[in-house]
């Protein structure tokens, strides 16, 4: 019988498997023409030499091959040295690796079945089963529906490393490494391995997540959806994908010349925190070192953005005598916190107590979380309204209009009370706002004191400037961007909502 050539091959003639170019791709490692006997569990198995030389080598190929060289060392037949190897595993597992060493491609169907193709591939050191292995698709069980997702879907930065990578190391490691932590050479058995799975998370809020991760576009469809999709998000340690879902606005603004991005105070980062300066500092005498807050958001963004930060929840209070913002709560916390950062983004020390003091009272982290604690602020955190911050106060819309001098003048829809009996606008007494005398009118419903005012919402941005009168030589100041504001409990409760239902 004459042996195919490549001309054969151009005119589309039929090679059969024993053609000598697809034997010579087995490596000789055991006699291809020889059967072996393998014993798994209950069920005995009989493979030819070329079908365990295809993937080796291997636990098979490696204890036959000894048995063959004692065998030859003794000078003994080998149709009676060859001895059946046993092994106490499953059976049924086993028939679709002696078809994969048969040269039949075989694919997980589910995740049990995955789970134990790869132990026994493991266990059995199959190198090209191994590999097809770690290329497959994993099966995930989460909330009771199982998934099964490609490898690549979790490489994109921040995304790794994740609750799956940290959790099921064993399914994301290297094929070198068998079994990470074990003896290899003394390890009788496999150990049992868990597919990966969250059953207390919700199936179809991670359906979303993963059609995120793949790359598509998903309608958020409230803040409730949006809160469902970034807490499994950080459950899950993608970080990544959490800061494409946060809140945010990116846009540019025409009348100041720059990109900015709105996010809530909660969710800034201190990696994404930089400091840029004002491209007029030094060409205004009056105002010699002037900055802006960036930022950036991690793994997200490339270039930085003037940050306007959003702080809501009431947690606001706005002295209007002395210009100086008060927080409470968390927000105060955040706030103190946030200083801290750009003090160090500054090369400033992160706190002004002395050294001493500090530790004395147990150190810098016994510190209670204040604005004050800080290097850039008082207590009270210095703040700018100006004609072009946008207020709603008491539910009604404050318009600005300047004098024939220049000076931005409050122009409210509803007045307080004055000294002499008289109305006044609620920021005429204020600083940076209306220095000049009050303008009276007439009087028509008080709403009580004007100098001090509950925000609701408020945006605001941070500038770093020259410190006027405070105890370091520079300052973080926050100036009103948008301001939701009430300035009295009548005001407050006139806008409350009766419980529905």
């Amino acid at each position: 019988m004459s042996t195919p050539t490549s001309s054969d091959a151009q005119r589309g003639v039929f090679l059969s498997p024993s053609a000598p170019q697809l034997i010579s791709k087995i490596p000789r490692i055991l006699p291809h023409e020889r059967v072996f006997p393998i014993q798994i569990g209950s069920e005995l198995f009989k493979l030819s030499g070329a079908s365990i030389s295809s993937d080796a080598p291997s636990y098979f190929s490696q204890y036959f091959l000894c048995q063959i060289k004692v065998a030859e060392e003794n000078g003994e037949d080998l149709s009676t040295a060859i001895r059946t190897l046993y092994i106490d595993r499953d059976p049924v597992t086993f028939k679709d690796i002696s078809l994969h060493l048969q040269g039949y491609r075989v694919s997980p169907r589910n995740a049990e079945h995955f789970v134990r193709l790869f132990a026994d591939a493991q266990f059995y050191t199959l190198p090209k089963l191994m590999s097809q292995l770690y290329e497959e698709p994993i099966f995930m069980s989460i909330g009771q529906r199982e998934f099964q997702i490609p490898r690549d879907v979790f490489s994109a930065p921040g995304n790794t490393p994740n609750f799956f990578s940290l959790g099921f190391a064993v399914f994301f490691s290297s094929p070198k490494d068998l079994f990470p932590g074990l003896d290899r050479e003394h390890l009788i058995r496999p150990p049992s391995i868990m597919p990966p799975s969250a059953p207390n998370r919700s199936a179809d809020v991670f359906y979303e997540i993963l059609h995120l991760l793949r790359g598509y576009p998903i309608h958020i469809r409230d803040e409730e959806h949006r809160a469902a999709l970034l807490r499994d998000c950080r459950y899950f340690n993608f970080k990544g994908l959490e800061q494409k879902l946060i809140p945010h606005s990116i846009n540019y603004n025409q009348a100041r010349g720059r990109s900015e991005i709105v996010l809530r105070l909660e969710d800034i980062l201190k990696s994404g925190i930089s400091i840029v300066n004002d491209p007029s500092t030094g060409t205004n005498p009056r105002e010699p070192f002037s900055a802006w807050v960036n930022y950036m958001r991690p793994y997200e963004d490339s270039n930085p953005f003037e940050l306007v930060l959003e702080i809501g929840g009431e947690s606001t209070k706005v002295h209007l005598n002395a210009m100086r913002a008060e927080f409470f709560g968390q927000t105060k916390q955040r706030i103190a916190r946030l200083f801290e950062v750009i003090a160090t983004k500054l090369k400033l020390p992160p706190t002004t107590q002395p050294l001493g003091l500090l530790m004395s009272a147990g150190g810098a982290g016994s510190q209670p979380a204040s604005p004050g604690n800080t290097p850039l602020s008082e207590n009270l955190v210095r703040i700018m309204i100006d004609a072009e911050t946008h207020t709603i106060l008491d539910g009604k819309t404050y318009s600005y209009c300047a004098d024939s001098d220049g000076t931005a003048t409050a122009m409210p829809n509803s007045s307080v009370v004055g000294d002499a009996g008289e109305l006044e606008s609620p920021m005429s007494n204020t600083s940076g706002i209306s220095p000049g005398p009050p303008r009276k009118r007439r009087r028509t419903d008080p709403i009580g004191p004007a100098d001090e005012w509950i925000v609701r919402t408020g945006q605001w941005r941070l500038k770093i400037q020259r410190s006027r009168g405070g105890k370091g030589a520079i300052e973080c100041v926050l100036v009103a961007v948008k301001l939701d504001a009430y300035s009295s409990e009548l005001a407050r409760n006139a806008q409350r909502r009766f419980l529905s239902g």
